[in-house]
């Protein structure tokens, strides 16, 4: 049985992106989480209270903070 474990870094053809590769297969074109959007990281500063509620809903919902966050926008914007 064959248990290498080597892990080589590869750049992907993506601008400038890198991907860890295994022993076998490499980085593939289309493969990984299909993207939703444009990511920008933001600083958000809210009440700690606000924070809880967040935290609660994602937490009710299975959703992360961003998904909870992000649903509250969508909405507001839908309108």
């Amino acid at each position: 049985m064959d248990n290498d474990n080597t892990v080589k870094v590869g750049v992907s053809n993506k601008e400038g992106q890198l991907g860890f590769m295994f022993t076998r297969g490499g980085i593939r074109e289309g493969s990984g989480r299909k993207s939703i959007g444009v990511t920008k990281k933001i600083s958000l500063t809210l009440p700690e209270e606000l924070w809880a509620e967040i935290e609660k809903h994602g937490t009710e919902h299975q959703q992360s903070r961003s998904e909870v966050i992000r649903n509250i926008l969508d909405s507001y914007y839908s309108r």
